[in-house]
């Protein structure tokens, strides 16, 4: 799974970037800053209790494993994770960050970096907008000060970018594709997106939403006399589908009056968006790298450690508590809390845990629970099995709820939180 950070240059995007994932990469207040994308991982934590919860209290209650011992360093976590890592049965699962190149007005036409920032957009899943909402630098990203561009505004003309990608995109061969409609009805206008858009990520799903939704708001057009105006609504509704976008609001210890109406704008339109301070969260997250403080991604406090207690000054301890309570003040978990509403809530990903003895819940290597998988809703049993490895889903057999002990078909859906046991012919 991929999230692309976007937005116009110099807003803050390689600094919610660096923030994410606590990876150093080039900071600075002018345009353009990145140039070719940042890619790195973000840890994400699960927003229920890791499986390995109920895994300990079943050991504990068949006398395998004694309580929680309060000198525990991972306070009760008993699974043993092949990526991320679990303390107090919160799991953290990767996803890969995309810090894409500044937008400009005119990208679609190849201006600034728009086409390098257009095809980045093809490898994510979801969208995430880093957007300046104190105003201080205007729409081309230079600094202003204040009475830079309006931060609807700025969110807006993203949106008209990428719908003007589209556009370009399908209404190239659409003369082609209209007369055929004559003949073959609306099977020729899909084929022919499904042909022109696959490429970016688009499903028959998503061609199907967005002509269902241009039919609906333009009753009286036929599909092949299209034109311009149905062709650019036809763009966004696909937009919609295939690139859900939200935004995290940056700068917003001084955000302008005008932000109010961005969240607005952003929630209507099915997305989400969250206030917060790239800058602050990354001060948090590097003086909890340096052992300073101790600081889980997404809250808004943290305590000082013995280290921090002896090396921080005042003047950095009052620093730290300022940024701490500016965060408070922010509702929705900062970045993190904002990355976990894209693929638990817009992209609808569930997590299951991929085993090999579903009585005991460990692999061939006798590690517990070694998987945390992100799987889209409606996943299927041999469809887990594809994910893990293609060869378990050429060999699927069938698959066996590690909790109920049942067997399940290769067309069941999985739940959240399932443990699947897995048994191909390889």
């Amino acid at each position: 799974m991929r999230i692309g950070l976007v937005g116009k240059p110099n807003v803050g995007k390689s600094t919610a970037f660096s923030a994410l994932t606590e990876i150093p990469v080039d900071i600075a207040n002018y345009p353009f800053t990145t140039i070719d994308p940042n890619v790195g991982v973000t840890w994400l934590p699960l927003p229920e209790d890791c499986a390995c919860r109920s895994l300990r209290q079943r050991r504990e209650s068949s006398g395998r494993i004694g309580p929680v011992s309060d000198d525990d360093p991972r306070k009760g976590s008993i699974c043993s994770p092949n990526s991320g890592s679990c303390t107090g049965f919160k799991r953290l699962v990767p996803v890969t960050l995309i810090d894409v190149a500044g937008l400009v007005p005119g990208a679609h036409e190849g201006r600034g970096r728009g086409n390098q920032f257009l095809s980045d957009l093809s490898r994510c899943d979801a969208l995430v907008q880093v957007v300046d909402v104190s105003g201080s630098t205007d729409l081309e990203g230079n600094p202003v000060g204040s009475g830079g561009s309006d931060p609807l505004e700025e969110h807006v003309f993203l949106l008209k970018e990428i719908d003007s990608w589209i556009f370009g995109i399908i209404s190239n061969g659409w003369d082609r594709a209209s007369r055929k409609a004559q003949a073959e009805g609306e099977r020729a206008i899909k084929e022919h997106l499904i042909g022109r858009l696959s490429g970016i990520g688009a499903s028959e799903s998503n061609v199907s939403t967005g002509i269902s939704t241009l039919q609906r708001d333009h009753t009286n057009s036929e599909p092949s006399s299209w034109g311009h105006e149905e062709l650019f609504f036809l763009a966004s509704s696909i937009r919609k589908s295939i690139f859900p976008i939200s935004v995290a609001a940056n700068k917003s210890d001084k955000k302008t009056s005008e932000a109010s109406d961005l969240a607005k704008e952003v929630e209507s339109n099915g997305g989400k968006m969250t206030y917060t301070s790239a800058e602050a969260e990354l001060a948090l997250r590097r003086a909890s790298s340096s052992g300073l403080i101790s600081y889980n991604p997404g809250d808004s406090t943290f305590n000082l450690t013995e280290k921090g207690d002896k090396e921080l000054s005042v003047k950095q301890r009052e620093a730290l508590e300022s940024i701490s309570e500016s965060i408070s003040s922010w509702e929705g978990g900062g970045l993190v809390g904002l990355i976990g509403e894209v693929v638990f809530g817009q992209l609808s990903r569930i997590v299951t845990y991929p085993v090999q003895d579903e009585t005991h819940w460990i692999d061939g290597d006798g590690n517990s629970l070694p998987d945390a998988v992100l799987a889209p809703s409606g996943t299927t049993a041999r469809g887990l099995a594809y994910q893990v490895h293609s060869d378990l889903g050429d060999g699927f057999v069938r698959a066996i709820d590690a909790n109920s002990g049942r067997i399940i078909g290769a067309d069941q859906e999985l739940n959240d939180g399932d443990i699947i046991s897995i048994q191909a012919k390889i």
